[in-house]
């Protein structure tokens, strides 16, 4: 029986342990009725020079616990051997009994530490006869694997430790011969407390933690038929087929889903996938008519995708033939899913088909046809072994050429034990190629969902060949694995030697399937050498090897940047550590670095940003926090402050995952998630992935070593994917090239993520962002409208802007890149007193945020942002009559000096054709674009819902504006109310109503507002009615749809008009 101290995390036995005791179980086993005694005889093997002899008997009662043999342990050669300058004293308890049936035996040195070793002889006695049988025994006492230093004052120290130690035991051991049991309590508590204070001294060395060793490491059990041991296919294999045709170029990119009902859990699971991969897709619910197929003379559709079969099936006739006709002229492939149902059918022919399925099939063992077609993501040659998802498959039978098996499986002899008696099991068809001879279209179908994840990839790979490569995807994957928290972890659970050179022995491995992988190391300075001393060792062979890795930049402390409000202090930090990167000779120049816990980075610190750039020159960055953490299909990059920023992906490994047995599911789980899980399916659908993995778990088990080396193992098994990688800023050039249009941010609201708002700074509070917007148009009353709301005593609005007053135009334009915090800046959390109001309020009183800015009604990009930061947000706008709206812009704008304005007649602007000099098309488009109402409105209810949006008739705001603020003081549920009646008056000299600030005196708008502009010619307006009158047309349309409002004048006025 072998024990070995130095292969886990605590003292473990080996396959072996209790070979001679249940051998004599055995015995005892095979002679019922008979009792046995034994006799131990331990027989002394030759030892080496200088090591004392011991030789003992134990008798049978010995053997059971019951004998009263010599107690007494041998203290000469535990002084001696530390007095040898050994730090670590061999256990005791191991050493008074070595094993289950073996006293201790004199120490034997050897590379390993301390062997004891003896053989064992056992004589059976029983009544009829006896039995004698041999038994090896060895024991490892101890092991030690510092370096240098302690010798011999270790030894000294130990030395009387020791002593003092096995006179204790001796002292326990006569004590308890005896009958006395107070004197044996007393001695055990003597004892317990020097063992205590033992350890107490020792436990921040390595001769502690070489007592408690870790667990075996796992090793990759990636085995694929068609790979040799370097990672190379054994015979080479053909590329993966390029789907491409000219049929292509007449058939978008888009995917047309048909569910059941929009809940319908496969079809969600598809368009998750069509979005992880993002794909463009269409849902319709099956059963109703078909949408647009075409768009001129092109297909809108490249592919047509059935959750359910039969749905496809038993279409209506008139439907059914118009979709085969499309898919005939435009050559475009259909997906079916047979779905899973009660009834099981044996043999059942499907309809038109000379085709035959059976279902509710229990299978295993998938594997793939090499000859298919269809496959180009997926490879095949391997087989998926073990029982597949779910009781529901169908396989298919055919009888025609038309027809090609893409996946096989078997018939589950387990749960059909029965059936496979004498038979030979042939592979049975689970997903099906129909080339098209019957009737001219490309069909895939699928004997079960997408559960199973090989399905997952050959879903893939049919849209692929179904749209004849117009689907397909990119097979080239970039892989980056980041080691955060280097040099910043508590005692045991950081990097020794053994643990680096197994880093680099593995970045080696890796690299030779990955061509120009290395692993990119974070560092945090200021805790290098705060382990135990082998890990202080470990820290400096890592300082050692610093050119085989790449090298980033933590924070000095590893603290939160967004915790810093003073941009000095928080690159003094920075430079603590770039100090020691000089010092310790790690690159500075690698322009990528990550902030911990991604403090900063989503939601945007402005000065971590500033520091980053004016410290370390960063360039590159990643989060797995933008927009969201979870789900991760949709983490996305973004570019700010000419930072670019790319979507990090996690793999399963965290801080506290260090060992295999405490992996939360077990290793099976790990295991899974390798194996066409998560993390295998994170790399197949990303192009780009940068891994956060720490440094805790490349120590102890080294999860992350056997994780990534089993993953890329099993990719290159079931892929053709082009594995590489790249450092960080060559891989994020190469992320907004893919996805351009991920470039500008959109900024989310930190408060509805209760992860982003712990990252965020703790001056900012969402309780000052606005409630409402208003949107404008421009020239619509807006202004009036912001000064009747700032008249409410409970209303407030941003601070005014010193570019454009009281507009902070964040939405659109330039201003949104300045980030979160500078919009915030307008909106202080403790709000000023409003001393002119008809309510007054003082300092801090609560108060209803809102914001007026009237370009952002027809801001292309601005709806998306509002509602990503303002979701709750109600929105206002104010309509009038667009015609008479665009005339007024253009005076607005003469008046205002612009020069374009003030050289083209207002005719003249409105009819600018697309020849016209740039700078009056652009006058022409801010004139006339505002007034399509309809396409704009629209454009805001796709991301607000209706009851979240108030449209006011910009008539009645000006000849009526007391009912119209009491109805928007309901939508707005603003508390308590204010009577308008009390507080507006008509103004005789302006035309229009102003605040009543006394009994003769009010308080009107600027010399700018209510100006008269002469009347509009009559060709202009003829011609503005008859261009505003289709947008006209589908306002009213618009209007009655929402409902509860009611149709204004001026657009009856203006539909009577155009007609």
């Amino acid at each position: 029986m072998t024990i070995s101290a130095t292969a886990a995390r605590t003292t473990t036995s080996t396959p072996a342990t209790g070979t001679a005791s249940t051998t004599i179980h055995n015995i005892a086993n095979r002679l019922p009725g008979k009792s046995l005694k034994y006799e131990k005889l331990i027989k002394q093997p030759q030892m080496q020079s200088g090591t004392t002899s011991v030789t003992a008997t134990q008798t049978d009662a010995d053997a059971h616990g019951l004998g009263t043999a010599d107690p007494f342990v041998d203290c000469g050669h535990l002084n001696k051997h530390f007095a040898n300058g050994h730090a670590t004293p061999p256990d005791l308890h191991t050493a008074n009994i070595a094993t289950d049936r073996s006293m201790l035996l004199p120490p034997e040195h050897t590379a390993n530490g301390f062997l004891a070793s003896g053989i064992v002889t056992y004589k059976a006695k029983t009544n009829g006869g006896s039995y004698d049988f041999n038994s090896t025994s060895s024991t490892t006492i101890g092991s030690v694997s510092g370096a240098g230093g302690g010798g011999s004052g270790a030894g000294g120290a130990g030395s009387s430790i020791a002593s003092s130690l096995c006179h204790c035991c001796n002292l326990i051991a006569r004590r308890c011969i005896g009958i006395n049991v107070r004197r044996c309590v007393l001695a055990l508590f003597a004892i317990t407390v020097v063992s205590i204070f033992y350890y107490t001294h020792y436990v921040g060395t390595d001769v502690f933690d070489g007592l408690i060793q870790r667990d075996t490491h796992p090793a990759p059990i990636i085995n694929c038929r068609m790979i040799n041991s370097a990672g190379k296919h054994i015979r080479d294999a053909s590329p993966a087929p390029d789907h491409r045709s000219e049929a292509r170029l007449r058939i978008d990119p888009k995917v047309l889903v048909f569910v059941e009902t929009t809940y319908s859990g496969l079809g969600r699971d598809i368009a998750e996938l069509l979005v992880y991969n993002r794909i463009k897709y269409k849902i319709e619910v099956a059963g109703k008519s078909l949408p647009v197929l075409t768009n001129l003379d092109k297909g809108r559709y490249g592919v047509i995708v059935f959750e359910n079969l039969d749905k496809y099936l038993n279409m209506d006739k008139w439907n059914r033939e118009l979709l085969d006709k499309y898919c005939r002229e435009y050559s475009v492939g259909i997906v079916g899913f047979v779905s899973p149902s009660e009834e099981t059918l044996v043999g059942a022919q499907l309809r038109d088909f000379p085709l035959f399925v059976h279902t509710n099939l229990r299978l295993r063992d998938a594997s793939l046809n090499p000859a298919s077609s269809v496959l180009r993501l997926t490879r095949a040659g391997e087989t998926a072994w073990g029982a597949l998802p779910g009781d529901d498959w169908a396989v298919f039978q055919h009888n025609h050429s038309t027809y090609e098996p893409v996946e096989w499986a078997q018939r589950n002899t387990q749960e059909y034990p029965a059936d496979s008696v004498g038979q030979v099991q042939l592979p049975l068809t689970t997903v099906l190629q129909d080339r098209g001879q019957l009737d001219g279209i490309q069909r895939v179908l699928f004997g079960s969902s997408l559960r199973f994840w090989l399905h997952r990839l050959v879903f893939l790979d049919a849209l692929s060949y179904l749209s004849h490569g117009q689907l397909s995807l990119s097979l080239e994957r970039m892989i980056l694995v980041d080691i955060d928290d280097i040099f910043v972890g508590e005692k045991s659970t950081r990097l020794r030697p053994d643990d680096v050179r197994a880093l680099i022995a593995t970045q080696k491995i890796i690299g030779g399937m990955v061509p120009g992988f290395r692993f990119n190391l974070g560092f945090s300075g200021k805790y290098y050498h705060h382990g135990t001393r082998e890990e202080n060792l470990g820290d400096d062979f890592l300082l050692q090897n610093v050119q085989e890795f790449n090298w980033f930049s933590h924070m000095w402390k590893h603290q939160q940047p967004h915790l810093y409000d003073n941009l000095t202090l928080l690159m003094a930090e920075m430079q603590l550590n770039y100090a020691f990167a000089k010092e310790h000779n790690i690159p500075t120049n690698s322009g990528y670095s990550i902030s911990p816990h991604h403090s900063g980075v989503y939601p945007a610190h402005e000065l971590l940003y500033l520091a980053w750039k004016q410290v370390w020159n960063v360039k590159v960055t990643s989060t797995e926090e933008y927009p969201h953490l979870r789900p991760a299909r949709l983490r996305r990059g973004f570019i700010h402050r000419n930072i670019m920023v790319l979507p990090r992906q996690t793999c399963g490994l965290f801080t506290h995952t260090m060992y295999i047995d405490r992996y939360p599911g077990g290793r099976d789980k790990l295991d899974e998630s390798i194996q066409g899980g998560e993390l295998f399916q994170t790399i197949v659908y990303n192009p780009i992935n940068i891994f956060m993995t720490h440094m805790s778990n490349y120590g102890s088990d080294r999860l992350a070593l056997y994780t990534f080396q089993s993953v890329i193992k099993f990719l290159q098994c079931w892929t053709n994917l082009k594995l590489a990688s790249a450092p960080p800023i060559q891989l994020a050039e190469m992320y907004f090239r893919l996805h351009p249009e991920e470039v500008d941010p959109v900024w989310g609201n930190p408060c509805d993520d209760a992860r982003h708002k712990k990252i965020w700074s703790k001056t900012k509070n969402c309780d000052s962002l606005p409630k409402f917007l208003v949107i404008g148009p421009q020239k619509t009353g807006t202004t009036a409208l912001y000064t009747f709301l700032s008249m409410h005593g409970s209303v407030a609005s941003n601070i005014p802007s010193p570019d454009t007053f009281e507009e902070v135009q964040f939405f659109n334009g330039n201003n949104y890149y300045r980030g979160l915090d500078w919009y915030m800046d307008f909106f202080p959390s403790e709000t000023l007193p409003n001393t002119s109001s008809p309510m007054p309020t003082t300092l801090g009183t609560p108060r209803f945020m809102f914001e007026k800015s009237a370009t952002y009604f027809d801001g292309e990009a601005v709806p998306k942002r509002a509602h990503a930061l303002l979701p709750h947000a109600k929105i206002v706008t104010i309509l009038i009559s667009p015609a008479k709206r665009a005339y007024s812009w253009y005076q607005h704008h003469r008046a205002h000096g612009d020069v374009i304005a003030n050289n083209y007649s207002f005719y003249q602007v409105i009819t600018a054709s697309d020849s016209a000099p740039r700078a009056l098309k652009d006058l022409r488009n801010r004139c006339l674009n505002p007034g399509k109402y309809a396409q704009h409105l629209e454009h805001w209810l796709a991301y607000y819902p209706a009851q979240q949006v108030h449209i006011i008739d910009g008539e009645q705001l000006r000849l009526n504006p007391i009912d119209v603020m009491n109805e928007l003081q309901r939508f707005l549920k603003i508390q308590p109310l204010l009577d308008y009646s009390n507080h507006l008056r008509y103004d005789v000299k302006k035309g229009f109503y102003c605040q009543a600030v006394s009994e003769k005196r009010n308080k009107c708008l600027g010399k700018s507002k209510g100006r008269q502009y002469p009347q509009m010619d009559e060709r202009s307006a003829k011609l503005l009615q008859r261009y505003y009158l289709n947008h006209n047309t589908a306002l009213e349309k618009l209007l009655k749809k929402l409902g509860s409002r009611p149709i204004p004048q001026w657009l009856k006025d203006d539909l009577s008009t155009g007609t």
